[in-house]
């Protein structure tokens, strides 16, 4: 983690807060809720980056986004939280 974990901040980007997804279950201070909301702005930011990279940038968004998402998936204890909306970006 960059730093002293600021929880707004990591609602509105993850990644600026924490090395990598794995990090946010390991605060302590963040009950399961907020893990999961960090979480999926995290694999929605991911998706973005994913669909960006499909139109020739560079970036690292399917590596994340799987990373993510397999950690919601154990955190939901299942729960389909990939349900594709309507869009490229996905209804995460």
């Amino acid at each position: 983690m960059k730093g002293a974990m600021d929880y707004q901040k990591a609602l509105l980007d993850p990644a600026s807060v924490f090395d990598n997804p794995e990090e946010v279950l390991e605060q302590i201070e963040l009950n399961k809720d907020q893990q999961i909301e960090i979480l999926r702005r995290w694999a929605y930011d991911a998706n973005e980056v994913a669909v960006a990279e499909e139109e020739g940038m560079d970036g690292d968004g399917p590596l994340i986004l799987q990373r993510v998402l397999e950690i919601l998936d154990k955190l939901t204890d299942g729960v389909d939280v990939r349900q594709s909306g309507p869009t490229k970006l996905d209804g995460v």
